[in-house]
């Protein structure tokens, strides 16, 4: 039975709008120089344990570092990633990053999980997304995980949904439609972020909208990059490019 989660949760920093104060490790980050930034929030961490701002940051650090890890290094990045989420929520669950990176961080799990696994943790994605865009409306990353939840939503066909239903739970409503209506959002919050865009253009074409979808991606390709993830999508992307102008 083909199941949701097809998807990798590719980000752009994600810092909440209204933290203006950065924290160490945050320039190493932005650098992309993933080693250093890990040593320099684990030093910090040392020293306030429990600050909710840290924990965030180290679980975006590691839903990152999976994204761009091969094969089998994945799945215990994702994991730990989802551990630092957790003690985030636990920390201070008034931080919207905590319960936006856990979503990142469960979504990505989720690939390595059975269909009944799947089937539950679609449904806690969805809370932790709920919640972090109630906490912020202006967080784009929760808002562009929410388009990815919706776009592999879209892509359970009815017989699937009625398969989980009886054997494995309900999964969440929804589709295309929420998909589109979040990604503009995210794109409307951070026009110049890459994965927006990209994820629009498979929204597209998941939808056989091919025009629109050159047209995402051709403006992925002129981005510039802001982590190590978004090589793979410029370079995706400009290969759909060229697939859509035949």
């Amino acid at each position: 039975m083909t199941m949701i989660f097809l998807l990798l949760f590719l980000f752009p920093l994600g810092a909440a709008a209204s933290e203006s104060r950065p924290y160490p490790g945050d320039m190493e980050f932005t650098l992309m120089d993933y080693q250093q930034a890990e040593a320099r929030y684990d030093s910090a961490l040392t020293v306030s344990a429990d600050s909710a701002k840290l924990l965030w940051r180290l679980a975006r650090l590691y839903v990152v570092r999976g994204n761009v890890a091969e094969g089998d290094a994945k799945e215990p990045l994702f994991r730990i990633a989802g551990e630092y989420a957790r003690r985030c929520v636990r920390a201070d669950s008034t931080v919207a990053a905590g319960h936006t990176w856990l979503a990142a961080a469960l979504g990505n799990i989720a690939m390595f999980e059975g269909s009944k696994a799947k089937v539950r943790l679609s449904t806690e994605i969805k809370k932790e997304l709920d919640l972090a865009i109630a906490l912020d409306g202006t967080d784009d990353v929760a808002y562009s995980i929410m388009g990815s939840f919706y776009l592999a939503l879209g892509n359970v066909s009815w017989v699937e949904r009625q398969l989980a239903s009886i054997f494995l739970g309900s999964l969440p409503d929804g589709g295309y439609e929420e998909s589109e209506i979040a990604l503009r959002r995210a794109i409307t919050l951070a026009p110049n972020v890459i994965r927006h865009r990209h994820e629009i253009g498979l929204l597209y074409i998941a939808e056989g909208r091919r025009q629109e979808a050159r047209e995402a991606f051709a403006v992925v390709s002129k981005l510039p990059s802001v982590l190590g993830s978004d090589t793979g999508m410029k370079t995706h992307a400009a290969e759909w490019v060229k697939e859509l102008e035949k």
